[in-house]
């Protein structure tokens, strides 16, 4: 018999893939599921991934809900996820049948990050518990309160100072924005805002900025798919380097806070935990350990920095893309409050300016896939039966541009919330923060951000394009959201 050569390792490894294949074959085999809702033919170990556009997937579900209707499934990898399109049907599943479909979807990048605890990304019980003191204690540190919209509006007097500086001149304005808006949920986590030019601040928005947009990438979502390739180089290691960096910082923090811990005088997010898990150090079961407190605070860094961060600077891109509707808010603005600080409870005396805001987070499309979804048990939705554990994608991107809502959907058009006498009207569609029990938990702080600092920006500046560029191109960057791509402004002052 001829010997090819091959080493006893060799055949081991061999055979072990054809193990695997085969076993990747049965169970494709056996994924049929009666009732199942429709969706194109996939193949044995990619799925449907040689139709999809990997880097902006929320436009083949567009596509393929054309075709299949409001419920249907893809297939990435092995993987079976049932996509949910269009107003009526997203409400239906997020609102009405909100048990069933409030589990969360299990993304292999984020379960190797937060393991399961934090808030975005956990289940069960321990996400019912860390939801519940989440929302509490922002609320007890002033979340819709007078108290964080002063905090807001202190904020957005240093950016303001800041964008004084540059004289009008062309600058990108990522880092100013993101530290700006970094700081008012920095300031409940520990207590305090961190100086604008503080390495240790400007290390960590540069991290988040870095791993929102490798979230998107190619090598990350292959990854996603299928994670026994993790031990290859890649993405998302370095994601998470960067977010065992970031832990390492707020890891650094707990010991600052125990060392002045004082029970009578809680003065952060932080404080609140760690007194509680004193109060609970006897009981083994307690959800309040430090795993938690890390990934908690990271998950609320990001979330109530990146996605309103990003929606103000599509604010100030549309307002140069459209100098008419500039200068319409502007006018509104000096009416109703001239040089006075803009305050949220100005927000039912500027309809112009509400709708513009409103429409800006419309048309920017901020988190187009959601967060996915699970069905908790299985469920029987819109005449399909979807098993326990389906992995839901309630596809935001369907409802913001949904045809039967929104005269012009694929256009910045501020009348969308305005009714023929100019009056600011709100419509059910409106949903970038999701819906149901899953809903963003930050919401009511980023409305009060958003318009305190939109408005006191157009208050103060003009913003236009840098001489030299007339337009600018709004098609988003790749990332876990839609990013405006890298661009200048400039910041004219007004007074």
């Amino acid at each position: 018999m001829m010997d090819l050569g091959f080493s006893s390792a060799t055949y081991i490894v061999l055979a072990l893939s054809i193990l695997y294949v085969l076993h990747i074959l049965n169970k494709w085999s056996k994924g049929n599921i009666q009732n199942f809702p429709p969706g194109p033919w996939a193949l044995p170990l990619i799925g449907n991934l040689h139709i999809m556009d990997l880097k902006a997937p929320h436009l083949t579900y567009l596509e393929l809900a054309k075709k299949y209707g409001p419920v249907f499934s893809v297939q990435l990898g092995t993987s079976k996820i049932v996509v949910l399109a269009g107003y009526e049907v997203v409400k239906d599943a997020l609102v009405n049948y909100a048990e069933e479909f409030g589990g969360r979807g299990k993304i292999q990048i984020f379960q190797k990050m937060d393991r399961g605890f934090g808030l975005v990304h956990s289940r069960g019980e321990n996400w019912k518990v860390m939801r519940r003191f989440t929302l509490t204690t922002l609320r007890d540190f002033g979340m819709g309160k007078s108290s964080i919209e002063n905090k807001i509006i202190e904020e957005c007097s240093y950016l303001i100072k800041h964008f004084e500086t540059l004289k009008g001149k062309p600058f990108d304005n990522i880092m100013m924005v993101n530290t700006a808006l970094a700081n008012i949920i920095v300031s409940v986590l520990l207590g305090h805002r961190m100086d604008y030019e503080d390495l240790q601040f400007k290390r960590l928005i540069t991290l988040m900025n870095e791993n929102f947009r490798l979230f998107g990438t190619l090598m990350v979502g292959i990854y996603n798919i299928y994670p026994f390739l993790g031990f290859l180089p890649g993405y998302h290691k370095t994601i998470m380097n960067n977010m065992d960096e970031m832990c390492e910082f707020v890891s650094k923090t707990f010991i600052k806070h125990l060392k002045n811990l004082d029970e009578n005088d809680q003065r952060s997010f932080i404080d609140t935990f760690l007194v509680r898990q004193k109060e609970e150090a006897g009981n083994p079961h307690s959800y309040f350990h430090i795993e938690n407190l890390t990934r908690l605070i990271r998950n609320l860094f990001f979330a109530g920095t990146e996605t309103t961060s990003t929606t103000l600077r599509w604010g100030l891109l549309l307002m140069m893309k459209y100098p008419e509707i500039q200068e319409k808010v502007q006018q509104e603005i000096s009416k109703v409050v001239g040089l006075a600080q803009p305050t949220y409870s100005h927000r039912g005396q500027m309809p112009y300016t509400n709708a513009v805001i409103h429409e800006i987070q419309r048309f920017a499309d901020i988190v187009p896939l959601n967060v996915p979804h699970e069905t908790t048990k299985d469920v029987n939705f819109r005449g399909y039966f979807i098993p326990k554990e389906t992995y839901i994608i309630p596809l935001l991107s369907s409802v913001l541009r949904d045809k039967t809502q929104f005269e012009k959907p694929d256009e910045f058009y501020p009348n969308h919330f305005l009714d023929s006498h100019g009056n600011f009207i709100k419509k059910d569609a409106f949903m970038p923060f999701s819906a149901g029990r899953r809903a963003c938990a930050g919401e009511n702080l980023a409305r009060m951000e958003l318009f305190i600092f939109f408005a006191s920006l157009l208050q103060k500046f003009t913003f236009r394009f840098p001489p030299g560029v007339s337009n600018s191109d709004l098609m988003p960057d790749i990332g876990f959201t839609n990013m405006p791509k890298q661009h200048n402004i400039c910041a004219i002052p007004r007074y």
